[in-house]
């Protein structure tokens, strides 16, 4: 498979879904076009809601087709849509309803767009709702899994997906189950863990410290709401270390959740790997690169923590 952004495998997921189940329908806040949900609308004109630039109003109309038995995605960036978080916590949290959250254009790697469209505290806040799972795909073949995972969900959802290109990393046989995580690579001196945009580079990251005689199992963390408890321990009763990288802020996000679980269960030195401070405007790998989350950045910061 190419390199393809998430937010376009879920728009041809989604199209190939809704061909056999019309239950499917999408509400987009004026987005379609980045979201990816323009040709579903396009095809399926009567299942496509746009509400304007109103992303309390769609979240609330989400919720009420969900009471009504349809199976709604509702799309918007990431930043936009979890910042009515309110709405997500009354209309759809505290009723259950099966809405699909989408938010797109995740993290700095949006680029030039800068911190007003960056999506950095979406996983910390939908992390803090008792009953909806956070879901990062790391590339196309997993998003395709996990949008139709998603469908057959009976409840919320919060799927976190890229603008910029993912490589592939999933082998072909690969299939999404919620709580599960995925060994990419095996190691025994540290356990490196990545989700969405920076998995690939975790693992360009642990073949740069293969050079220095440094041993990292890679895991693909797509789903950081519930953890892969199990393979957690496992894996850092193995390393004994753990380094997190993810395109979000440091607080309340992938790093935040490992280290919770950590704490109570095996404490392990580890190092969690994030966006500190706000966002900025610059190009993806230039961003990266400065928030340590390039391989450069990562290797570097495996090796911070082993002290080598």
């Amino acid at each position: 498979m190419p390199a393809k952004a998430s937010r376009a495998a879920f728009g041809e997921a989604l199209l190939e879904l809704g061909a056999t189940d019309d239950r499917i329908v999408t509400v987009d806040a004026d987005l379609s076009k980045s979201t990816m949900t323009a040709a579903f609308a396009r095809t399926y004109p009567d299942r496509a809601f746009n509400l304007g630039i109103a992303e309390s109003n769609m979240l609330g109309i989400g919720a009420g087709l969900a009471l009504t038995g349809k199976i709604p995605f509702v799309c918007s960036f990431a930043c936009f849509v979890v910042g009515r978080f309110e709405t997500i916590r009354i209309s759809v949290a505290y009723t259950n309803a099966n809405v699909k959250i989408v938010g797109t254009h995740a993290g700095i790697a949006i680029g030039e767009d800068g911190y007003s469209q960056m999506g950095l505290e979406d996983i910390a806040c939908i992390r803090a709702l008792p009953n909806v799972p956070v879901i990062q795909p790391a590339d196309e073949l997993e998003t395709r899994q996990a949008v139709a995972w998603a469908v057959e969900h009976q409840g919320p959802v919060y799927l976190r997906l890229t603008r910029q290109s993912l490589e592939p990393v999933c082998p072909p046989g690969y299939r999404f189950r919620l709580g599960r995580w995925l060994v990419l690579r095996p190691g025994t001196d540290v356990t490196l863990i990545g989700t969405g945009g920076t998995v690939f580079n975790c693992l360009e990251a642990a073949t740069r410290l293969a050079a220095d005689g440094v041993s990292a199992e890679v895991v693909d963390a797509a789903c950081i709401k519930p953890l892969d408890e199990e393979l957690l321990l496992a894996s850092a009763g193995k390393t004994g270390h753990v380094v997190t990288a993810e395109d979000h802020s440091i607080a309340g996000g992938l790093g935040g959740a490992v280290a919770e679980a950590l704490a109570e269960a095996l404490p392990t030195p580890m190092r969690r790997l994030g966006v500190q401070g706000f966002g900025e405007s610059g190009d993806a790998k230039g961003l990266y690169a400065k928030h340590g989350l390039d391989p450069a950045g990562i290797a570097g910061g495996v090796r911070k923590l082993l002290g080598r």
